[in-house]
């Protein structure tokens, strides 16, 4: 191989393990917002239980999905794809919900 080419491959790799370093970063940074996020959906279906409320509202995810497909937009992620993952969010947090429901014996529909 010819010393261009090395030192190409060379810088390849460096950029590589440099990307690599910025993925690994951003994915603790979306572990640590959705740990954040999960704690405040659990502080509303502890109120949501308290005050016999519904752990779904439909209206609001509707609403959330729409916001979520406009910023995806806006950021160039695909739509489709921000509102998959919202979907699998939202499942997840009804899911909490409904178990605190259970947990606390709220009265309401669950």
């Amino acid at each position: 191989m010819a010393i261009d080419q090395t030192i190409q491959a060379q810088d390849a790799q460096e950029t590589l393990l440099g990307l690599r370093r910025s993925i690994d970063n951003i994915d603790a940074a979306l572990i640590y917002m959705l740990a954040e996020r999960f704690r405040h959906t659990q502080a509303v279906g502890e109120l949501k239980a308290r005050h016999d409320m519904p752990p779904a509202d439909p209206a609001r995810e509707a609403q959330q999905v729409a916001r979520l497909r406009e910023l995806a937009v806006t950021a160039r992620l695909d739509p489709d794809f921000a509102e998959k993952f919202l979907a699998f969010i939202i499942k997840e947090v009804i899911r909490h919900h409904e178990a605190i429901a259970r947990k606390s014996g709220a009265s309401g529909p669950v």
